[in-house]
């Protein structure tokens, strides 16, 4: 038997190990092969959006990745595991606010879900606050009062805050039937339930880069998550480019128009695809609410679209359990549904 015979077979293995562990680069690769080989200029507008997005939410993964590598190398992730500790209808309700608070885009907050969720944090916390923080924050609050009224801004901070508080008593619940239990996938760490219990405390080292351990742990910390963000979201912004290219967002919101139960309904599933950046979406809308669109279509479209994006739905694929992510896309439709039908209701007493 020659050595190669004996090599030949390991051939289709490697290949296989290979695509399982970088079949993200690999997909996004191959679609971009595919755009060069049968559209050129999509090919390259699809490389300048990606290139685009990522440097637009530059900042807030840089802040985000600089906030898990640095709870890991001073030892403070267990103080910040335990801020989203206590009792359930307090930590629930501390982490819906938070989130509608926060500065985090729905892809930014992976790093520091990832890290609540290694940690032991409670799973209904980290989903309340999961689900509230794509939909609002500061900025996103002033642009919406100044585009869409402060009526709708208010209605939409609401929403992000029923959302998360919806996601965390759901889950809760769940939890204490014993569902749920270690809801990260493998490799990534084994995340809390209900019942998890955090770590023992440690010693916190503030001043971690005088001790070389912990600042090479800094660096691998940093370098691990940078590259799992990367890899999610450049397919991500790929498969966004080619969506807003080839199915355009006016399109997308015009179908919304009406009044009644069915265009909130339908806002709400269009919403799921149909990937609008937040502030993008929100002349869309505006513009179509003056032209007759029910607003609670228009709500219901913005808050299912911000939390079902494609870039905030394969960052969640990529993090938790097949279970846990049936379970998120179920809350934000019917929490979307819910929000649409409230602001609706109200916009016609």
């Amino acid at each position: 038997m020659t050595d190669s015979s004996l090599t030949q077979p390991r051939l289709p293995a490697r290949l296989r190990r290979l695509w399982h562990k970088e079949r993200v680069w690999l997909a996004t690769a191959l679609i971009l092969l595919m755009l060069i080989l049968t559209d050129r200029a999509q090919a390259g507008a699809t490389v300048l959006f990606t290139l685009d997005a990522l440097g637009s939410t530059g900042p807030f993964l840089i802040l985000s990745i600089a906030i898990a590598a640095w709870a890991t190398a001073t030892g403070a992730d267990n103080l910040i595991a335990r801020a989203f500790t206590g009792a359930p209808a307090l930590m629930i309700l501390l982490a819906a606010l938070a989130g509608a608070l926060s500065p985090f885009c729905s892809c930014g907050v992976i790093p520091l879900i990832a890290a609540l969720l290694a940690m032991g944090v409670p799973l209904s916390a980290v989903m309340a606050f999961w689900l509230a923080s794509p939909i609002m924050d500061p900025s996103m609050f002033v642009l919406t009062t100044g585009v869409l009224g402060l009526e709708f801004a208010v209605a939409k901070m609401l929403a992000a805050i029923g959302l998360g508080l919806l996601g965390g008593w759901v889950v809760h619940l769940v939890a204490r039937a014993g569902g749920l239990a270690d809801p990260l996938r493998e490799g990534i760490g084994n995340g809390g339930c209900g019942g998890a219990k955090l770590r023992a405390p440690r010693p916190v080292v503030w001043r971690f880069w005088v001790e070389p351990e912990r600042r090479a742990k800094f660096g691998r910390e940093a370098l691990s998550v940078t590259l799992f963000l990367l890899k999610w979201l450049a397919l991500a912004f790929v498969l966004e480019s080619l969506m807003l290219a080839f199915v355009p967002a006016e399109t997308i919101t015009a179908t919304l128009g009406g009044t009644g139960l069915g265009p909130i309904a339908l806002g709400t599933l269009v919403g799921v695809p149909a990937y609008l950046n937040g502030y993008a979406a929100l002349p869309l809308v505006g513009g179509l609410v003056t032209q007759g669109m029910a607003p609670g279509a228009g709500l219901a479209f913005l808050v299912a679209g911000g939390v079902t994006s494609l870039p905030a739905a394969i960052a969640v694929w990529a993090l938790v359990k097949p279970k846990v992510f049936a379970l998120y896309i179920a809350l934000s439709l019917s929490g979307a549904f819910a929000a649409g039908v409230l602001f609706q209701l109200w916009t016609m007493a």
